[in-house]
C-alpha cells in the first residue's frame, strides 16, 4: 500500500466509526447474502457482539496499516482462531466483497474510486 493509500483507507474508517453498529449489521447482511453457507459459522443469532468485534478487529488493523510490523503478530494470531472456528481460505474474497459492499453503503458518495482502491489494496 502507498502512504496515500493508507491515509485515505484511514480517513475514510474515521467516517464509519459513528455508523460502526450499523456498519456490522450491514456486513453480515451482505456476508450472508453472498454465501448463506457462513451463516453456520455463527452459532449466535444475535450478532451485536459479534459485529462490535469485528468493528473493534478492523479499527486496530487501519489503525496499525502505516506499522504494519506491529499489527502482524495480532493479525496472525487471529487468523489461527478463525480456522479454529471453520474459516476456510475461500472465504476470504467473500468477506473482502462483503466488506467492500458494506463500506459503499455506509460512505456513499466518500466512498470514491480511489478509496475503493485503497481499501482494496488494504484488504488484498
Amino acid at each position: 500500500m502507498t502512504p496515500d493509500q493508507i491515509r485515505l483507507v484511514q480517513d475514510s474508517f474515521r467516517e464509519v466509526v459513528p455508523i460502526r453498529a450499523a456498519a456490522a449489521a450491514i456486513f453480515y447482511e451482505r456476508l450472508f447474502a453472498i454465501d448463506g453457507d457462513l451463516r453456520a459459522l455463527f452459532p449466535e443469532r444475535d450478532m451485536t457482539q459479534q459485529g462490535a468485534k469485528l468493528m473493534a478487529a478492523l479499527g486496530f488493523v487501519v489503525h496499525g496499516l502505516d506499522r504494519a510490523e506491529t499489527i502482524l503478530p495480532t493479525v496472525r494470531d487471529l487468523a489461527k482462531r478463525h480456522v479454529g472456528y471453520g474459516v476456510e481460505e475461500h472465504h476470504y474474497p467473500i468477506v473482502g466483497q462483503a466488506l467492500i459492499e458494506t463500506l459503499a453503503a455506509g460512505l456513499g458518495e466518500a466512498f470514491t474510486p480511489p478509496v475503493r482502491e485503497a481499501w482494496e489494496a488494504a484488504y488484498g
